[in-house]
């Protein structure tokens, strides 16, 4: 703040504090410190199946309802820092709040993904389902989390969402997770990184070699912040002409953490490029 009118900063510090008080309000926690992973931090991705527990990396990406306190208890014993993924975007059927979402709040199927439907970000409940389960990270021991399905707007998900309002809706989930004391990743919407980018920790990518979208994520990495990435692609699973040997060099110059690993998130396979 460049004021130099006493009346102009007490009226700036006036706002902030009245800026603090709304954030404290609307995410029903005290503002704290929260862990800031660095650019060089390794991961490994598992959603699905038997947890391995037995990477020798800095970070454990895995499912918030399907992992249990005492696992990420004992991830963390073993020094790792842990992400729980859940989607803030959409409904699944099989979780155990599924209840909670009012049959309005859920719009169109999400195409290929059975007993999904895309969620109303809009909706005053679906943002307090959203808040219980960032309780729920906080109560079982997570260190951050892994919002997913945040780009609805460039999807048709039967509501009228705007590039506004994902912007509204995914800094309203970076403020509440930083107010429990969570690291938040970003989870693609590659078109909003530059605009978001202040308000993460962390990027999780999908396919960016894939779909040529990689070179956004620099707004990330020269702010020391990571982006862990993901590649499905046979080409590279089964290295056709040097394929993941070209990936890895690719991402390593661009301080992009890759993995190449199977859809399900299964820990079937994986190669590392790190």
């Amino acid at each position: 703040m460049k004021r130099s009118l006493i009346r102009s900063m007490a009226t700036g510090l006036a706002t902030a504090a009245a800026l603090t008080l709304g954030l404290t309000a609307a995410t029903g926690a005290q503002a704290q410190s929260w862990w800031k992973p660095g650019v060089n931090t390794t991961w490994q991705w598992q959603l699905t199946g038997t947890l391995n527990t037995g990477y020798n990396v800095a970070v454990y990406d895995i499912d918030l309802f399907d992992t249990t306190a005492q696992t990420i208890a004992g991830l963390k014993a073993q020094g790792r820092k842990v992400v729980c993924y859940f989607s803030a975007g959409s409904s699944e059927n099989w979780r155990a709040d599924f209840g909670s979402f009012n049959a309005a709040d859920m719009g169109k199927a999400l195409d290929g993904w059975a007993g999904e439907k895309w969620l109303d970000t809009r909706s005053a409940n679906v943002r307090a389902v959203m808040l219980s389960r960032l309780d729920l990270a906080v109560s079982k021991g997570c260190d951050g989390v892994e919002p997913d399905n945040v780009d609805g707007y460039t999807n048709s998900t039967g509501f009228p969402l705007t590039a506004a309002t994902q912007l509204d809706y995914n800094k309203y989930l970076a403020n509440a997770a930083h107010g429990r004391g969570l690291a938040i990743a970003l989870k693609n919407d590659v078109d909003q990184l530059a605009q978001l980018e202040p308000y993460f920790d962390m990027a999780v990518n999908e396919q960016c070699n894939q779909y040529d979208e990689c070179g956004g994520y620099s707004v990330f990495t020269s702010k020391n912040k990571p982006v862990f990435n993901a590649e499905y692609a046979s080409k590279y699973k089964k290295n056709t002409n040097g394929a993941r040997d070209k990936l890895c060099t690719k991402m390593t110059a661009a301080k992009i953490r890759t993995l190449v690993l199977p859809l399900d998130l299964d820990d079937a396979y994986r190669y590392s490029c790190n």
